[in-house]
């Protein structure tokens, strides 16, 4: 039940489980500086694997990165599985549990990372045998365990489930549907692409893409070419080439005009703005350096970008803003992303199309360029002290065709960007009349003002999984009072309710991979017992008298005042609905939405306290679907009710999910005693 989820986020809380940049005299950029860049030494095995090698011998490591070059991957009903290639590498091969990979890489303190591309791994040169052995293994003989994949699936649901709550990425999934449409780039985990991800996609997945052909194997460290030729012959010289599959269909939605979409979030006192749009930009793009500044100086990371200097410093409507622009061999894309209060989301989003316009249409000034391309400058001057990044700029020059002195010149061309070639940039670029425009908060507020930005006049409401979805609809003909009263209905009658007068439910969840027992006590006195604890031991206790609330743990003892004691003193009522209409409480029926593809009656609940609560009601059998909640700190908790059992003619949620920030907690309720008669020095304090 969702008062016992509130008290179980206050036993988590308690137990631990949950330099000024002075622009006004910016320094002139100088010429460009020498620099050296490491050398890289290539060779090629006889099954098609490239190896590239960087000696570095300051210090006794190694690295190797295996790089698959290929193609993005159609995953058709089961979107998902990709992400999880190389955890299910990792699982277990044909000679080694998970545990013996685990267990060898934490011996040789090795960093050793699968994934769906290729593989990461570094450790001491003088493992690099044992470390070799590991990456072959996991490279050539996985196995691809169903038990761990139920486990990944499980993990990756929570995800889903806490992303739901996360305006960035209800943000992100909107824009990936509209820019890239049925694209693989626009694919979308759901529960129903999850539940269809099985073994076989792992094991296809690996015979098809796991192709020397089509990879680099990169060695960094101290190792001698010579040595790294002998590693690689003997550890990779019998992989076995074969033709890989090819993904060349490039149809991306096009769109005339600007197109505004919102998404609701109950709750949200801000909301999330992205203003984005798809660029023709390809990796050592002869403009990419130059798009790069132009970029930097809009919104690129530093204190002194417009963006920044704008809704920040001018504005106040937000703590930061920003914008990037990425080049990619299908499609690059622009996005521009703040987060500002409700009240000016539709100002934010004017703010951005003016930036975009201004850089396009007034020459930036010498002072703001000089300041940019220093500090690009030293990040790449910088960025040479590491070898990897040798190593990396001769796989891009391989990867994608670029000249050999691509990156030996890069300051050299980085120190000729002009006034001129920033505007001409941000001309060619920059679409800020033809841009997607997404809001992510309250929906009803924000989208009427944002209707000013839509090419069309048209604002259209999306949900999580970037599908458009109708909205709030009004009602006719029923009344919040009718709402509560079918569910109570639902629930076996207010007779039955009122005939319990203490319950007992025992249940469990997981956090952090913890299990962690549940066991909540409730009197029609408004008593309430909350115990929680693990491996037998309690790590937290909430009591509540019906005055007087205390919390226990390990580190102490507190007694509940302020919002902690209202909190617990209105999660104390065992059928808080039945006083929806009596006792200060405010209800009303804000009208009917369509929620996890099911229509719903939407109640906004003011409690006594001043709380407010909002809360769904399924049209369909009246049970309650989803509650939420705002904190005065602007976070929201979002319990959703997915199972239900009967107990002696009462209905009770036994599967309850809760998502508060980026935590998500399934709480499953194992047993209900109804009317026990606990004592009541059980809730003595």
């Amino acid at each position: 039940m969702r008062k016992i989820l509130a008290l179980i986020s206050i036993a988590l809380l308690s137990t631990g489980l949950w330099a000024q940049l002075d622009r006004s005299t910016p320094p002139k950029a100088g010429p460009a500086p020498i620099i050296n860049i490491g050398e890289s030494h290539q060779f090629t095995l006889k099954n098609g694997l490239k190896v590239i090698v960087v000696e570095d011998h300051k210090f006794p490591l190694i690295t190797y990165s295996l790089n698959l070059n290929i193609d993005p991957v159609d995953e058709g009903n089961a979107t998902g599985y990709v992400q999880l290639v190389g955890d299910m590498m990792r699982a277990g091969t044909a000679n080694r549990t998970k545990d013996q990979i685990d267990e060898e890489a934490d011996f040789i303190g090795a960093t050793f990372r699968p994934n769906a591309k290729g593989i990461y791994a570094r450790s001491l040169s003088r493992h690099s045998s044992t470390l070799l052995s590991l990456i072959t293994d996991v490279l050539f003989n996985p196995v691809f365990p169903e038990d761990e994949l139920s486990k990944l699936k499980i993990q990756m649901e929570g995800s889903i489930q806490a992303n739901k709550n996360e305006p960035s990425a209800i943000a992100n999934n909107i824009a990936s549907a509209l820019l890239y449409g049925n694209d693989p780039y626009g694919a979308i985990v759901t529960e129903e692409s999850l539940a269809n991800i099985t073994v076989e996609h792992f094991k296809q997945y690996h015979d098809k893409y796991f192709r020397p052909n089509k990879a680099y194997l990169v060695i960094v460290g101290d190792i001698t070419v010579k040595e790294a030729k002998k590693q690689a012959e003997k550890y990779f010289g019998k992989w076995k080439s074969a033709a890989v599959p090819e993904f060349k269909k490039a149809d991306f939605p096009q769109y005339e005009g600007n197109q505004v979409a919102v998404a609701n979030r109950d709750g949200a006192n801000q909301s999330t703005v992205f203003v984005t749009h798809t660029v023709d930009l390809k990796p050592g793009h002869p403009d990419e350096i130059k798009v790069s500044v132009m970029n930097t100086i809009l919104g690129g990371g530093s204190f002194s970008a417009r963006l920044f200097r704008n809704l920040r410093e001018e504005k106040a409507f937000t703590y930061g803003a920003y914008s990037n622009l990425s080049s990619d061999e299908r499609i690059g894309r622009f996005r521009a992303n703040t987060q500002v209060r409700t009240s000016v989301t539709d100002s934010a989003v004017h703010e951005i199309l003016y930036e975009m316009k201004r850089i396009q249409d007034e020459p930036v000034s010498q002072e703001d360029l000089d300041l940019i391309k220093n500090m690009l400058t030293g990040n790449f001057s910088r960025s040479l002290e590491d070898p990897q990044t040798v190593a990396r700029f001769a796989l891009n020059i391989a990867r994608y065709n670029l000249p050999e002195d691509y990156y030996r010149t890069y300051l050299e061309k980085l120190a000729a960007v002009t006034i001129e070639d920033v505007q001409e940039m941000a001309r060619k670029y920059l679409k800020p009349e033809n841009c997607v425009i997404i809001a992510v908060g309250e929906a009803d507020k924000i989208a009427g003002p944002l209707s000013a930005y839509a090419a069309d006049g048209k604002v259209k409401r999306y949900d999580y999984y970037g599908k458009e979805v109708q909205g709030l609809q009004p009602v006719s003909g029923i009344t919040a009072e009718d709402v509560i009263n079918t569910y109570i209905e639902a629930l076996g009658g207010k007779e039955k309710l009122d005939a319990i007068k203490s319950w007992t439910q025992t249940g469990s969840t997981t956090v952090q991979g913890m299990e962690i027992g549940i066991l909540n006590v409730q009197t029609a006195k408004n008593q309430v017992l909350v115990e929680m604890s693990m491996r037998g031991q309690v790590i937290s206790k909430q009591v509540y008298n019906g005055s007087r609330g205390k919390i226990s743990s390990p580190m102490g003892e507190q007694e509940l005042e302020g919002q902690l004691l209202e909190t617990m003193k209105e999660a104390s009522y065992l059928f808080p609905e039945l006083l929806y209409f009596t006792q200060g409480y405010k209800t009303e029926l804000a009208g009917a939405e369509i929620i996890d593809g099911q229509r719903c009656y939407k109640l906004e609940v003011t409690k006594p306290s001043g709380t407010q609560v909002i809360v769904y009601f399924k049209s369909g059998d009246g049970l309650k679907l989803k509650e939420i909640s705002s904190s005065e700190a602007g976070g929201t908790s979002t319990s959703t009710y997915k199972a239900w059992k009967e107990v002696d003619g009462v209905l009770f949620p036994v599967l309850i999910n809760q998502v508060s920030g980026p935590q998500s907690l399934d709480m499953q309720i194992n047993e209900i005693k109804i009317n026990d008669n606990p004592g009541d020095e059980l809730f003595a304090i």
